[in-house]
């Protein structure tokens, strides 16, 4: 009898805060609920955690290099498409940077900004075949916990994003994303080529910078709200939780940055070598 009115109560406070959806996108593919993503999420953790490595424990790594190559240049592209939209539906063509309202109208402009929110809240569902490459390819050190929590969070968060605020000042960081993701699957996809390509990769060190300067400038952008009197911000809601985001996402990248590059975890070997030199010695002067 408890449980039964627990899920009555549930289910009646579910219906009375969807009524304030957005009506515009409740057709769209996996915007009906959000139960849907949440089964694809729990698969996804179930299997990049647990059932992959299993199934994979006994069997030789896969050869993905054609597979890679085509995925992650098929990512640039759509990325560089959906900058373009995010440019052309409002962020270069009249959004001023500061407070940046929601239209919630059936325009031809408001209605291609709220279908690029969408885009980019797919987007991140093909992003997850990232860990599963990885998994496939028995790159278990890959798998961090930075990486299944921001594969794992964000289509959460914008599924939220598209079904109640889908544009206007909160939609900054996807832009900013996809412009890094430009820059880092052009990076996944040289590597994927082969060793010919590694006189490139002398920038791999400033992939985590980007994205450190992505997450300062979401902080910074968002934050201005805060401070503003008057920006009647429909939902202010969302404006807490991207603060929230880039400020937890700055915090996690200054710490893979810390571990990657100042430890020299991530550096080529010999550098690597000169910086856990460079490590003993600060160790041993310390002990003096």
């Amino acid at each position: 009898m408890a449980f039964r009115e627990f899920t009555s109560t549930a289910a009646q406070l579910y219906d009375n805060w969807i009524k304030g959806a957005d009506p515009r996108t409740e057709d769209w593919l996996l915007m009906s609920s959000p139960l849907p993503q949440t089964v694809i999420i729990a698969f996804y953790i179930y299997f990049v955690m647990s059932l992959g490595p299993r199934l994979m424990e006994n069997r030789k790594p896969f050869d993905l290099k054609r597979v890679l190559i085509v995925y992650n240049f098929s990512v640039v592209a759509y990325s560089l498409y959906m900058c373009y939209e995010f440019v052309m539906s409002g962020w270069g063509t009249g959004y001023s940077f500061r407070c940046d309202l929601v239209d919630y109208s059936r325009s031809p402009q408001a209605m291609r900004m709220a279908w690029t929110c969408w885009l980019y809240y797919f987007s991140k569902f093909i992003e997850l075949m990232d860990t599963v490459f990885f998994v496939l390819r028995k790159k278990h050190n890959q798998v961090t916990f930075l990486h299944v929590f921001h594969h794992s969070i964000m289509p959460f968060t914008w599924w939220f994003g598209v079904r109640f605020s889908a544009g206007g000042m909160g939609t900054l960081h996807g832009l900013l994303n996809c412009i890094v993701h430009v820059i880092m699957y052009t990076y996944y996809g040289l590597s994927a080529l082969g060793p010919n390509y590694q006189k490139l990769f002398w920038w791999k060190k400033y992939l985590t910078s980007v994205q450190l300067i992505q997450f300062v400038i979401i902080t910074l952008h968002i934050s201005q709200y805060f401070f503003m009197k008057d920006c009647p911000y429909l939902y202010p809601v969302f404006i807490y939780v991207i603060a929230l985001y880039g400020i937890i996402f700055l915090l996690l990248f200054l710490n893979f940055w810390y571990h990657a590059y100042t430890k020299g975890k991530r550096l080529p070997k010999g550098l690597q070598n000169t910086a856990m030199q460079q490590n003993n010695n600060d160790i041993h002067h310390k002990k003096e």
